[in-house]
C-alpha cells in the first residue's frame, strides 16, 4: 500500500516506468478510477456524464486564461450557479491539496498531463527505495542550517556538521519558509517557497470483508453535493480494500481530529451510500497524516494566485553552490515522484559539469 504517491502519471515519459520495469515490478495498466465511469450509487451514469461535461468546459476557461497570462484563483473559472462546482472544487483538492480558490489559475493551467496512467503493483514506494539502495546515504541526520558563507558550504545537523562544495536542496516548500534555514538568508527563497504552499491530500486503507461483491477498481464518491468529502477506490488491484482519499480542508480538519476521525468519517459515508451494515464490513489498517508528519507538512505545492512564477524562482541556483530540486520546483509536472526525479536530474548534472 502507497500511503503517499502511488500512480506513474504521464506513464510512458516518466522515467520511473523504465526504472520499475528493469527491476522487474508489475505494472498494471488498468486505467485509473477518474478515467472511468463511476459505481452508479448515488451518482447515477447520465450525472456523471454531465459532470464530466462541466469539468471539461471548466478545464477549456483555465487554458484560455493561462494564454492570456491570466494568475486569477482557479475558481473565478466555475461556471456561476453550475451544479457540479462543488465537485469540481472537492477533485482540486484531490490533485492540489487546497480548494480552487487559494490555487493559481496560471499555474494549474501549465501542468502537463498525458492521460496515462499506471500503477506498480508492488508498490512506487518499493521501487524507489529500491532504485536508491545502493546509495552511500546517511539517515537520522535531521538538518538545521546550511552556512553558504565561506569559501564552502557547511551543513550543521543534529549530529554533526558536513562540509561540501555543493548542495542540492530538496527540501519541501513548508520547510523553505523559514528564513534562518539559511546563513546569509536568501529571502528571494523564501518568498518564492511561500508562494508555493504544501496542500494536503491523505488516504487511510480499510480492510473489507466479502470484497468479491464489487468489481476490481471501482470507485465511489462520498457526496456529490459538496466539497468537503471523500473519494473511495474499491478494490484497487483487486485486494479486499479500499483506498480512501482525503484533500484540502477536510483533510487538515480530519487531521486535527485524530486518526480515529478518519475512519469515523469514511465510515459514515460508506454507510450513506451502501447501507449501516456496511460499517461492519470495514476496519482500518494503514494511514499517514503528511500534514503533522515533522518531515513534510503537507503533501505537495500548488501555486497561490499571483505566485505561478515562483516555481521558476525557486528552482533558481545560488552562487552556483546551492541548488534546488523537488517537485515544486517543476514548472510542469509538478506535484509527482517524475517532476521531483526530473529536477533532481537536472541539478546534479549541472554540478557535474561545473566539476568538470
Amino acid at each position: 500500500m502507497d500511503l503517499g504517491c502511488g500512480w506513474l502519471h504521464s506513464a510512458e515519459r516518466n522515467p520511473w516506468s523504465e526504472i520499475a520495469q528493469r527491476q522487474g515490478r508489475t505494472i498494471d495498466k488498468t486505467p485509473p478510477p477518474w478515467e472511468r465511469s463511476s459505481l452508479e450509487i448515488g451518482f447515477p451514469l447520465a450525472e456523471q456524464r454531465e459532470y464530466r461535461r462541466a469539468q471539461r468546459e471548466f478545464d477549456k476557461r483555465l487554458d484560455e486564461a493561462m494564454q492570456r497570462g491570466d494568475d486569477s484563483p482557479a475558481s473565478a473559472y466555475l461556471e456561476p450557479g453550475n451544479r457540479w462546482n462543488a465537485l469540481l472544487d472537492a477533485v482540486s483538492t484531490y490533485y492540489s491539496g487546497a480548494e480552487l480558490d487559494r490555487i493559481s489559475a496560471r499555474d494549474l493551467a501549465r501542468y502537463r498531463e498525458d492521460n496515462l496512467n499506471w500503477r506498480v503493483t508492488e508498490g512506487l514506494g518499493t521501487t524507489v527505495a529500491a532504485y536508491g539502495a545502493g546509495l552511500p546515504a546517511i539517515l537520522d541526520r535531521t538538518m538545521r542550517r546550511i552556512d553558504h558563507g565561506g569559501k564552502r558550504v557547511t551543513i550543521e545537523t543534529a549530529k554533526g556538521t558536513i562540509v561540501v562544495d555543493y548542495v542540492i536542496v530538496t527540501l519541501p516548500t513548508s520547510a523553505l519558509t523559514h528564513p534562518e534555514l539559511f546563513a546569509p538568508v536568501l529571502p528571494q527563497k523564501t518568498e518564492a517557497a511561500a508562494g508555493l504552499p504544501l496542500g494536503l491530500a491523505d488516504k487511510l486503507f480499510l480492510s473489507l470483508d466479502g470484497a468479491d461483491e464489487f468489481d476490481a477498481n471501482g470507485r465511489l464518491y462520498g457526496r456529490t453535493d459538496r466539497t468537503a468529502m471523500g473519494s473511495y477506490h474499491v478494490r484497487p488491484f483487486g485486494k479486499p480494500v479500499i483506498e480512501c482519499y482525503f484533500g484540502g480542508d477536510l483533510a487538515w480538519r480530519l487531521e486535527a481530529d485524530g486518526e480515529r476521525a478518519f475512519f469515523d468519517f469514511a465510515s459514515s459515508e460508506l454507510s450513506g451510500l451502501l447501507g449501516s451494515a456496511f460499517a461492519r464490513r470495514i476496519k482500518p489498517i494503514g494511514l499517514h497524516r503528511w500534514g503533522t508528519d515533522p518531515f513534510a507538512r503537507g503533501s505537495y505545492s500548488y501555486a497561490s494566485p499571483g505566485k505561478a512564477d515562483c516555481r521558476a524562482a525557486l528552482v533558481e541556483p545560488v552562487d552556483g553552490r546551492l541548488f534546488f530540486a523537488g517537485e515544486a520546483c517543476s514548472l510542469a509536472d509538478f506535484s509527482t515522484v517524475h517532476g521531483a526525479f526530473a529536477t533532481g536530474v537536472i541539478a546534479a548534472d549541472a554540478i557535474i559539469a561545473k566539476r568538470r
